[in-house]
């Protein structure tokens, strides 16, 4: 399905656009899995930077724990989480950029009088340091959900259905921009129709579980103004 017949069947008009952060307005993620790599490296688990992203792209660093002392037969040294978010506010602040397009993308959102938010599996204080980093700070005042706001992060629907809330719409008015299998599923979870940003490759694993790829987000408020007409 291309993204075309994905907006035009649409049974409920659009009402709120949700987006990812990590990948889809924030390229961060090449970081993180340098970070992660390193400190699991350091714990037993020897990994490089494209092993990490191939395993934990979209997860919560709760979720990663149960995987990691399976992996490695121990537990994880208690300060290991903190420090590794320590690490990535750290970092992240003084490293991301925007996505090639994320402005255009929002900008071109807003021009269309559509609502947008963000809804990230990172905490606050990464968010915070990464949206100051490329400047968009006041550009999402008051926008801005994490999974420690909810009881489960993604793939579980929680976060999801919480930014629906948070805007007064039902979910199947929800369009959300991805880039993980498990922010993916997580819209699946929550009747959302998804929208991928795949920048390379086909997009069959986020295919798979019923999103449907783009390529570039130049091409997102086109997409999107097409869906509003419905």
């Amino acid at each position: 399905m291309t993204p075309q017949k994905l907006l035009v069947r649409r049974t409920e008009k659009l009402r709120l656009v949700i987006f990812d952060c990590d990948g889809v307005l924030i390229d961060s993620e090449g970081i993180a899995n340098r970070i992660v790599a390193r400190r699991l490296s350091e714990i037993g688990w020897p990994m490089t930077p494209d092993e990490a992203d191939r395993l934990f792209l979209g997860m919560t660093l709760n979720d990663m724990t149960p995987m990691i002392e399976a992996k490695t037969g121990k537990k994880v040294p208690s300060h290991w989480a903190d420090e590794l978010r320590a690490e990535f506010v750290s970092v992240l602040g003084d490293e991301v950029i925007a996505i090639n397009g994320a402005v255009e993308a929002l900008d071109g959102v807003s021009s269309l009088g559509l609502p947008w938010r963000v809804a990230s599996n990172s905490s606050h204080d990464e968010m915070r340091v990464k949206f100051a980093r490329v400047g968009f700070t006041e550009r999402v005042y008051g926008r801005v959900h994490s999974h420690r706001d909810v009881a489960r992060g993604k793939p579980a629907p929680d976060l999801f259905l919480a930014t629906a809330t948070a805007e007064g719409v039902l979910p199947a008015s929800c369009i959300v921009i991805e880039d993980s299998v498990t922010g993916a599923k997580a819209a699946a979870a929550a009747g959302m129709d998804c929208l991928a940003y795949v920048p390379h490759g086909d997009g069959a694993a986020l295919r798979a579980v019923g999103a449907v790829p783009f390529h570039s987000m130049y091409e997102l408020p086109g997409l999107l103004a097409l869906a509003a007409r419905g």
